[in-house]
């Protein structure tokens, strides 16, 4: 396992992304602007599906972007928090995650600070990275992001929150994930929501991950 600031990225290989406002600040406000960072990965890690059209102040406005090749990156879970986010990728050619994190977060900053009336940066960093070795490290490590939510006390019924790919692996929305690689290590969907369910309930998520700390985020960037 490489270390949290590994930015060697290399094909079919997957990393855990995440990066939080700077000084802690609330980067999602409110449902628009989750939808638009959204917008931004999937337009990015599909561009042949996606649909360049936001809104903005309650006007549609169609915005022509140049996007990355298609076919570099699969997305497998995504988690958005107010003030953070996490995201489990794979590279799937030479072209590096870095260069998909840039043209998301560079294009999400000029949004919020046009939106909000600020100047600056937004993200503390340009984000974090660290690479998955094992099947283990991507399995727990995808449960952690699904987890993430209801262990923050942001909501307590993961259903209820549509920021999550949890929703996805729950079978609840179709969603842009490739979960072949997560769902497939289970008989089928139950077995994998009965067995996420027992490990949070039993508190284990976080636990299985004792002595691979890097692969998650820093205990004080919570809300």
């Amino acid at each position: 396992m490489k270390n949290r600031d590994y930015k060697n990225f290399t094909e079919n290989e997957y990393f855990h992304i995440y990066n939080r406002g700077v000084g802690k600040m609330t980067i999602f406000l409110d449902d628009q602007d989750k939808s638009v960072f959204m917008s931004r990965l999937y337009e990015n890690i599909y561009p042949e599906k996606a649909k360049l059209e936001i809104n903005i102040g309650g006007k549609k406005k169609k915005i022509e972007r140049k996007l990355l090749p298609s076919n570099s990156f699969e997305l497998i879970s995504f988690c958005l928090m107010p003030n953070h986010f996490h995201l489990l990728i794979k590279q799937l050619t030479n072209l590096p995650i870095s260069k998909l994190m840039l043209k998301i977060c560079t294009s999400y900053s000029m949004y919020f600070n046009k939106k909000y009336g600020r100047v600056g940066s937004l993200f503390q960093d340009a984000f974090k990275a660290v690479q998955i070795d094992t099947n283990k490290q991507l399995l727990w490590v995808s449960l952690y992001i699904h987890e993430n939510p209801s262990k923050a006390g942001v909501v307590e019924n993961l259903e209820k929150y549509k920021w999550n790919s949890f929703l996805e692996y729950a079978g609840l929305s179709k969603g842009i994930c490739k979960k072949d690689i997560i769902l497939g290590q289970y008989k089928n969907r139950s077995e994998y929501l009965n067995h996420f369910k027992n490990l949070k309930e039993k508190e284990q998520i976080k636990n299985n991950l004792i002595g691979i700390q890097d692969l998650l985020i820093d205990e004080d960037d919570q809300i």
